[in-house]
């Protein structure tokens, strides 16, 4: 029961079929940019006036170094001190690990298990002639700690200015990854509205969306995924439990993945069947709420008025104010690249001024509590006089895709 070519009518064996991995991808990021975030990142040290920064495992040092490890309890890191090599830091038996995804020239400083590595990193200070240190905000808090116990009172402090400050603004070649991977959600999309039937489960299309993300060439797949039918639509990030498809009911589907690191993020909101008054009134509001939020963007224009715009949309129909329901629960937008969630954010009290290469999702979702709700959520990046889509925006609630 699809009321339109996009939604629903595909056979399965149809689907697969199309997912074929991408032949034309875009390049890794090279040396010579690595180079230039490590000396961006000195020049804003000496800004802030601090003599080394400590860059922990996670997101800012694949940013740094191209080493794509999670944070553990053993400490792994990039210490970058106004001169001189960056020191990265590792675990002895990792050695043979670090090697093939390391991006960087480093000074490798290797710990074994019974000794303390955050004695290494005081070491290295002292060797650089280093008095003050700025951590990555992502530090483990005992990691911070066990710095201050052997730093012998030397100051510690936040590296958020000089970390965000690094990553906001996406190069060409980042926004030909987000690009890439953007695409690739965008057909899986059109891929699982065409599976739509009755009685349809939401685990089938969470595995299908999965398996389709793999087969073009992701990462590992999905990042996430939520699929919600009907009332459980109402609940922004859902509810638990397996569910199945009826008609009239509104789909829900936000997912992503990544390539090379860098991630994608759509949500759709559609109708099976033919849409009430009610669910077609919202559904106009919110692509009126997200277009407000997208035409309010150029650069020098604070985040949270990205926000008041979507918000001024639905406030004038008479839901909100505010966070109140019916109306929008969250924010507008998040900032996005190899973190799905990164500065800045489209919300109230960010200040920060949009510039190019800044990246974002316009999501300005509206929920009517315990009967349904609408994300349309696609991610745009600045430009030198506006802002451009990642993904060209829905055109009705029949008609997922443009």
């Amino acid at each position: 029961m699809g009321t339109h070519a996009q939604i629903g009518g595909l056979d399965p064996a149809q689907a697969r079929a199309s997912l074929v991995a991408l032949q034309d991808t875009a390049p890794p990021i090279d040396a010579n940019e690595y180079q230039r975030r490590i000396e961006r990142a000195r020049a804003l040290l000496r800004e802030q006036g601090v003599d080394a920064l400590l860059i922990t495992a996670g997101t800012s040092l694949r940013y740094f170094t191209g080493v794509p490890w999670g944070a553990s309890e053993r400490l792994v890191g990039m210490l970058l001190t106004a001169r001189g090599e960056p020191i990265v830091i590792c675990p002895g038996f990792e050695a043979g690990s670090l090697k093939p995804v390391l991006r960087i020239p480093a000074d490798v400083r290797l710990w074994e298990e019974h000794e303390d590595p955050q004695q290494l990193v005081a070491n290295a200070l002292r060797e650089r002639g280093a008095g003050s240190l700025a951590l990555d905000p992502a530090t483990p808090y005992v990691v911070a700690e066990r710095l201050r116990a052997v730093l012998g009172g030397k100051p510690l402090s936040d590296a958020s200015v000089i970390v965000d400050s690094c990553r906001m603004c996406k190069s060409s070649a980042e926004l030909a990854l987000m690009k890439q991977a953007t695409a690739m959600t965008l057909h899986v999309h059109r891929l699982a509205a065409g599976l739509i039937r009755e009685g349809i489960s939401r685990t089938e299309l969470v595995r299908f969306i999965d398996d389709a993300h793999r087969a073009l060439g992701a990462d590992n797949g999905s990042t996430f995924c939520i699929v919600q039918f009907g009332q459980a639509t109402a609940y922004p990030h859902g509810v638990p439990g397996e569910q199945y498809l009826q008609p009239g009911e509104l789909v829900l589907i936000d997912t992503g993945c990544t390539v090379q690191g860098y991630h994608s993020d759509i949500t759709r909101t559609y109708i099976f069947g033919q849409p009430s008054s009610e669910q077609a009134r919202i559904w106009e509001l919110e692509q009126a709420a997200q277009r407000a939020a997208f035409e309010a963007i150029r650069p020098g224009v604070a985040c949270e008025a990205v926000d008041a715009a979507a918000r001024r949309v639905v406030e004038k129909a008479g839901l909100g104010p505010d966070y109140r329901l019916p109306g929008i629960p969250h924010r507008t937008g998040h900032g996005c690249g190899l973190s799905i969630h990164e500065t800045p954010y489209l919300v109230r009290g960010d200040h920060t001024l949009l510039q190019p290469g800044m990246c974002a999702s316009n999501e300005p979702m509206i929920v009517v509590p315990d009967r349904f709700g609408v994300r349309l959520e696609d991610h745009f990046y600045v430009t030198e006089d506006g802002a451009a889509w990642f993904t060209p925006p829905s055109p009705a609630i029949d008609q997922p895709f443009a």
